[in-house]
C-alpha cells in the first residue's frame, strides 16, 4: 500500500512540475522574440476569463488590445498557441493585403474527412483549394447579383412586417434575437436554398430549428467543444469529434440533394448561391459585372484582383461542396446577420434621435418610390448607411478575426524599440476587430453611437484599415453585400410602420453575455415596435 501512495505521490509531483514547465515555456516564446506579452499561467492563455465565464470574448479582445496601447503588435495566447495580435492598421494593410501571399489561410480547425459540413467551407479551406471555390463563390455576391436578389430579400421584409401589422396592439413586446433570426433564417433559406418559409407565422418549421442548431454555442457540451477545437484540432480528428450533429448534417444534405435534382428536372432557374454552384459545374463563372450598379453601401469590401483573376476548378464540384458552401452562407447569415440587426435595432431604441431622423429618410424614400422600394432607391439612403456603418463599428459581427503564417515572414522594426520579428511557418497572427473599432485613436469617443462619423464630410477622415466589419484584404466576407442589402430593406420596412423603443425588460447600458461564444446581449434584446400614426 505505501509504495503505491508513493506512486500516486511522485506522478501527481510530476504532473504539476510538467504542467509549470508547459506555462513558463509558453510565456517565453513571445518574449524570446522581443514581443511585449502578459502573463497568464494557466493553460487557456489570455482566454482564461472567458473560460470561466469572468469576461466575454468581446471583453477579452479589447483587454489584450489595450494593454500596449504604444506597440504596433503583441504576443498574446490561445491555449498553448502564441498568438501575434497586430494593432497597427499599416500594419494589418501590410500582412493582408501587399503581403497576402505570406498570409493565405485561417487557421483550420475541422477535417474534410471528419467533419465534412465545416472542412470543405470556405472559410475552411485552404491554398488553392479555398483560392479556386473563392473564385466560384465571388460572382454570386457582385453588386448586379444583389440586385437581382433583392426581389426576394424585399419579399421577406414586407412578410416580416405584415406579421405584426395583423396584431391588435399598439406596442408589441418582442425579443429582438429570436424574432430577428427568424427572419434572416427565411431570407437564407429563400436565397441560398430555394426554400419559402415563414417562420413568424410557423415558428417551429424544420428549416429554423436546424438553424438555431447549427448557430447555438451555448451550453457546457458545445463550449466544451469549440475549445477542444481551439485547444488541439488534431485531438479532434483523432477523436472523430464533430460540431454538427449528425441530425443537422443529414438535413441539410438531403435538402440540398433533392433541391438539385428537382431543378434539374424540371429546369428551375433561381438567382441564389446553389444556381451558381450548378453553373459552376459547366461553366468558368467570370466575376465581371453585366451593368455597374450603385453599391450596398461604405463598409461593402471590394473583391481583391487576385480572386477575380483565378480560375474556377475543372474538377468537378460535388453535391457535399455545394452543401458545405450554402451551409456556412447560411450560418453567416442567420447568425452575424441577425446580431448586427440586434445590435442597430438597440441603438436605435436608445438613441430616439437618430431614429427619428432615419424614419424621415425612410418616409421621404417611400414616397418618391410611390409605395414600392426599389434595390436603388434603398442604396441611395445615405443616412441609413451611416446608422448601418456605425452600428458595425460599435458592434462588429466578427470580434477578431486570425490569420496563419503559411511562407516564413519577417515584420522589420519600424521604432527604436523594436526588432525584427520572424514568423515562422503555421505562426498565428490576430486581426482584434473590436479593439480597433472602440480605439479612442481612431474613433473620438468610442462608446457613443455616432452615425455622423460616416457623414459625407467625415468619411474621408476614416482609417479605413481602422474599419474592418468585414474583414480585410483577399480573404474577406465575400457577403458584404448581402449582408448590408438584407439589413437596410428589414429596417425600411420596420421603421415605415413602427418606432422601435425601450420597454421594461430592455437593459440599459447593454451588457454583452459571458455565457456562450456568440456576441449576444446578456439579458436579450429586448425591444417594443410601437405602431407609428402616419397612414400612407
Amino acid at each position: 500500500m505505501f509504495t503505491i501512495m508513493w506512486w500516486v505521490v511522485v506522478a501527481v509531483v510530476v504532473a504539476v512540475l510538467g504542467y509549470f514547465w508547459l506555462l513558463a515555456r509558453q510565456n517565453k516564446y513571445w518574449l524570446e522574440k522581443g514581443v511585449n506579452q502578459g502573463r497568464n499561467m494557466t493553460i487557456f492563455g489570455d482566454s482564461w476569463k472567458v473560460v470561466v465565464r469572468k469576461q466575454s470574448f468581446a471583453e477579452m479582445v479589447q483587454e489584450v488590445y489595450n494593454k500596449f496601447p504604444n506597440c504596433r503588435y503583441s504576443g498574446i495566447y490561445q491555449f498553448f498557441a502564441p498568438t501575434l495580435l497586430i494593432r497597427d492598421p499599416d500594419l494589418i494593410k501590410q500582412i493582408t493585403v501587399k503581403d497576402f501571399d505570406h498570409f493565405v489561410d485561417h487557421r483550420r480547425f475541422f477535417s474534410e474527412d471528419t467533419d465534412p459540413m465545416w472542412g470543405k467551407n470556405l472559410f475552411n479551406l485552404t491554398g488553392q483549394k479555398w483560392r479556386e471555390m473563392r473564385a466560384t463563390l465571388s460572382p454570386a455576391f457582385t453588386s448586379s447579383k444583389m440586385k437581382y436578389m433583392f426581389s426576394l430579400i424585399s419579399q421577406s421584409g414586407e412578410q416580416f412586417v405584415n406579421h405584426f401589422l395583423g396584431k391588435n396592439e399598439d406596442l408589441i413586446t418582442l425579443e429582438m434575437k429570436d424574432t430577428l433570426t427568424r427572419f434572416t433564417n427565411d431570407v437564407i433559406a429563400n436565397t441560398a436554398f430555394g426554400v419559402e418559409c415563414d417562420s413568424l407565422g410557423e415558428r417551429n418549421n424544420e428549416f429554423y430549428l436546424m438553424g438555431k442548431e447549427v448557430t447555438d454555442f451555448s451550453g457546457v457540451r458545445m463550449i466544451l467543444k469549440v475549445f477542444a477545437f481551439i485547444a488541439s484540432p488534431k485531438v479532434c480528428r483523432i477523436f472523430n469529434i464533430t460540431l454538427l450533429s449528425q441530425k443537422v448534417g443529414t438535413f441539410f444534405t438531403r435538402l440540398v440533394k433533392s433541391n438539385i435534382e428537382s431543378r434539374k428536372k424540371h429546369g428551375i432557374v433561381r438567382p441564389d448561391m446553389i444556381n451558381v454552384l450548378m453553373e459552376a459545374r459547366k461553366i468558368a463563372m467570370t466575376h465581371e459585372e453585366t451593368q455597374p450598379q450603385q453599391d450596398a453601401g461604405f463598409a461593402t469590401v471590394q473583391e481583391s484582383e487576385l480572386v477575380k483573376s483565378t480560375k474556377t476548378p475543372k474538377a468537378e464540384i460535388t453535391d457535399q461542396d455545394i452543401t458545405a458552401q450554402a451551409l456556412g452562407f447560411f450560418f453567416a447569415g442567420f447568425d452575424s446577420v441577425s446580431s448586427l440587426m440586434c445590435f442597430m435595432s438597440h441603438e436605435l431604441g436608445v438613441n430616439p434621435d437618430v431614429q427619428e431622423r432615419l424614419i424621415q429618410e425612410v418616409d421621404d424614400t417611400f414616397e418618391s418610390c410611390k409605395g414600392k422600394l426599389t434595390y436603388e432607391a434603398l442604396s441611395g439612403m445615405k443616412y441609413m448607411d451611416m446608422v448601418v456603418s456605425e452600428a458595425l463599428r460599435k458592434w462588429p459581427p466578427a470580434i477578431a478575426v486570425d490569420r496563419v503564417c503559411t511562407k516564413p515572414y519577417t515584420i522589420e522594426p519600424k521604432t527604436p524599440d523594436e526588432k525584427p520579428v520572424h514568423l515562422e511557418n503555421n505562426s498565428l497572427i490576430w486581426l482584434p476587430i473590436m479593439g480597433l473599432h472602440r480605439d479612442p485613436q481612431y474613433w473620438p469617443d468610442p462608446d457613443r453611437f455616432d452615425p455622423e462619423r460616416f457623414s459625407e464630410e467625415n468619411k474621408a477622415n476614416i482609417n479605413s484599415y481602422a474599419f474592418l466589419p468585414f474583414g480585410s484584404g483577399p480573404r474577406n466576407c465575400m457577403g458584404s453585400r448581402f449582408a448590408l442589402l438584407e439589413t437596410k430593406t428589414l429596417f425600411f420596412y420596420i421603421l415605415s410602420r413602427f418606432e422601435i423603443v425601450p420597454v421594461e425588460k430592455t437593459q440599459i447600458p447593454l451588457q454583452l453575455s459571458r455565457k456562450t461564444f456568440n456576441v449576444t446581449a446578456e439579458k436579450g434584446f429586448w425591444l417594443g415596435f410601437k405602431r407609428r400614426v402616419k397612414v400612407y
